[in-house]
């Protein structure tokens, strides 16, 4: 198992992947969408966000309140991957709280999605020298997570939307 450090820099690495992605582009391409039902650069980003500040909250939520049965817990162990291969169908919805509303300017979700780095970095601090295995919360579609997992959460998302980054702009 990867220590937290690792996992923060996996994310952080994530992170940069998508910043090198959007660096530069212009403010018409970023809002672009590839058809009525597809989330733009902007709205991936914000969605990127929203979820994020969700993800992270749940785990300082989790910090404060220890899960009492974590041999109960069908994920416990697992990778990231295994579990979302699990649990997730092919073409899943944000939730209500991660779905893009529309606001914003490219330039202010890439701040934004910078400025993540710094909320990161204070959960960090939080974590360190704690079980991430026994800080656990309930992610909507993977069931409960632990700290560790929640982490491989965030680099697998933010991954997961470089693809679609990717793919709304050759599309353009």
């Amino acid at each position: 198992m990867k220590p937290l450090a690792e996992l923060v820099a996996d994310v952080e690495a994530a992170r940069a992947r998508v910043l090198a992605a959007v660096d530069g582009l212009p403010a018409s391409l970023a809002a672009w969408k590839p058809a009525p039902n597809e989330w733009s650069v902007v709205e991936i980003l914000e969605h990127l966000v929203l979820a994020e500040h969700s993800g992270v909250e749940k785990i300082y939520r989790a910090i404060e309140a220890p899960a009492a049965a974590i041999e109960t817990n069908p994920n416990r162990g697992l990778p990231i991957e295994t579990i979302i291969e699990r649990t997730w169908k092919p073409r899943e919805h944000a939730p209500p709280i991660a779905t893009p509303q529309g606001g914003g300017t490219s330039t202010y979700w890439v701040a934004c999605f910078r400025a993540c780095s710094h909320v990161l970095a204070a959960l960090t601090v939080e974590l360190r020298g704690k079980p991430l295995e026994s800080i656990m919360f309930p992610h909507f579609l993977c069931g409960p997570l632990d700290a560790r997992q929640r982490l491989e959460f965030l680099r697998f998302h933010i991954d997961r939307h470089l693809a679609q980054i990717q793919s709304v702009l050759i599309q353009r």
